[in-house]
């Protein structure tokens, strides 16, 4: 069998990642909502929060991991085995001991949390709901993430997101099935993260079967290089994603918790489709990077930009037309709390969006190994967002620390841009203004042609309804002022699709 060309792997990657992340938004609109039916918004306010805690440790791989994949560009491209199970065995001793940290970091919170909430569920109750949430992240550092970085490194991802959809799709039935048989929370998280043990096991399968590594090898000093400074960026982001929550729980309520992830099932429904153009991008970019092919770089990097720009703007004026009667239908029947709240749904869709445009720039950034070079203004963002978010909570609540997230991440981003001219790719600072611009535009002709639609009736149906009528009136605004402004790039795509030039080979 011939080795699958750039071009089929990126399509495989992004086909298996389109599939993964509406399996993940779909179970994730369905299990909160019947949390909340059957629990309450105060429990699912409860999961929220834990959730956030737990993602100190449990998203360390996107710091350090990306380390690990930067590490593996090269010896990939020159076939290099024994450097490859050099980093595995180094990545997969430093990933041994951030799961057993988290050992120990779920026992600190499992006695601490229950102190600091008031919770129906009694301090028992809440420390078991601690383990049981932590459980299916300890077991995915202490077995399978060495080979989900490697895959992702080979441009393969999409064999781990299609062992990881399926163990979504089974840890969501069984969960589902536990809420209808009335089992308590606690029981129904412990239960269904017994599912999780699958992926690792395939993965391991899969790599002894594909790949010739020696993960006994021995090898003396480090191979993974900036492995501290990833995970110094990983600590602060860590911070800008989830310290809202954080906030929220001490100085506001659980029911505000709960509106806030409501709103945040939406963002990050998008941030998951979003993330559907990178998945194999990243890997693809670190290739041509470890091989020095300017010229394709600079192309494909042209091409991924405008791309980007164009999904991010579509996809987030939408979602603004859309956002409050999405909630109105979500939260219909549910009495406890006040979901319905438009300036904080527009100041989060805003943040959001400036998060996702980042990422061409910051996935530029990641596949040269630039963590070091970029960490402090990680760490500037970061201690924006707790500023800002703080010094407004107390008065304006969920629009407080909605404002505090928008400013980190507007400010991190345009940082990114800049970097990546001076240092990288020697890429025009003026041609992310000039996507800006362009991005306004389409939000604005958004709004102005498809504010008339209306939902006749909260119910799913007229809202599914209005949702077709917003995509595909928007989605043709958007598609006209982007031929106008970016013809040319869009010979690029037709070229790639159609194999006229080499540099998806």
């Amino acid at each position: 069998m011939q080795p699958l060309k750039r071009r089929h792997k990126l399509f495989y990657n992004a086909l298996a990642s389109c599939i993964n992340q509406l399996v993940i938004f779909s179970c994730g609109l369905i299990l909160p909502r019947l949390i909340i039916l059957h629990y309450g918004s105060a429990t699912n306010g409860l999961i929220s929060s834990i959730t956030q805690f737990l993602a100190f440790f449990a998203m360390t791989e996107m710091g350090v991991g990306a380390v690990v994949r930067a590490s593996l560009y090269k010896p990939l491209a020159s076939h290099d085995e024994e450097e490859v199970s050099k980093i595995l065995v180094s990545s997969k001793q430093f990933f041994s001991k951030i799961g057993w940290m988290l050992c120990v970091y779920t026992l600190v919170l499992m006695f601490y949390f229950p102190l600091f909430v008031d919770h129906s569920n009694g301090y028992f109750g809440t420390a078991v709901l601690v383990g049981a949430i932590a459980f299916g992240s300890i077991s995915s550092y202490l077995f399978g993430i060495i080979y989900v970085q490697l895959l992702n490194a080979d441009q393969r991802s999409y064999i781990q997101l299609i062992i990881a959809t399926l163990t979504t799709i089974l840890n969501t039935c069984l969960a589902v099935s536990l809420i209808y048989m009335n089992a308590d929370v606690e029981i129904m998280k412990l239960l269904s993260a017994f599912v999780f043990l699958i992926k690792p096991f395939l993965l391991h399968w899969y790599v002894n079967r594909h790949y010739h590594l020696n993960l006994k090898i021995q090898f003396v000093g480090e191979p993974i290089k900036q492995k501290w400074n990833g995970l110094a960026q990983h600590i602060a982001t860590y911070v800008l994603k989830h310290v809202d929550v954080v906030i929220l729980t001490w100085f506001s309520s659980l029911a505000n918790v709960s509106i806030y992830y409501v709103y945040h099932l939406v963002t990050n429904g998008l941030y998951s489709l979003v993330e559907i153009l990178n998945t194999g991008t990243l890997a693809l970019f670190g290739d041509m990077l470890a091989r020095k092919e300017t010229a394709k770089l600079n192309t494909a990097f042209a091409v991924f930009e405008m791309l980007l720009h164009a999904a991010v703007t579509f996809l987030y004026a939408v979602a603004g037309m859309l956002i409050l009667p999405f909630v109105r239908v979500y939260t219909q029947g549910i009495a406890d709390a006040n979901y319905i709240v438009p300036t904080f749904a527009v100041v989060i869709l805003l943040a959001s969006g400036a998060f996702c445009l980042r990422f061409p720039y910051n996935m530029m950034i990641l596949a040269a190994g630039h963590f070091k070079q970029t960490q402090n203004s990680a760490i500037i963002e970061a201690i924006l967002n707790i500023i800002v978010s703080i010094s407004l909570v107390v008065k304006y609540g969920l629009v407080g620390v909605a404002v505090g997230t928008f400013v980190a991440m507007t400010y991190r981003t345009i940082y990114l841009a800049w970097y990546l001219r001076n240092n990288i790719l020697n890429w025009p600072f003026s041609k992310f203004l000039q996507h800006i611009v362009v991005d306004i535009m389409c939000v604005v002709a958004v709004i102005v042609t498809t504010c008339s639609f209306r939902m006749e009736s909260i119910s799913w149906g007229h809202w599914i309804v209005c949702a077709c009528k917003t995509t595909l009136v928007g989605g043709a605004t958007v598609a006209v002022i982007q031929v106008l402004f970016y013809h040319a790039l869009l010979k690029d795509i037709y070229h790639f699709i159609f194999r006229k030039k080499g540099w998806s080979n």
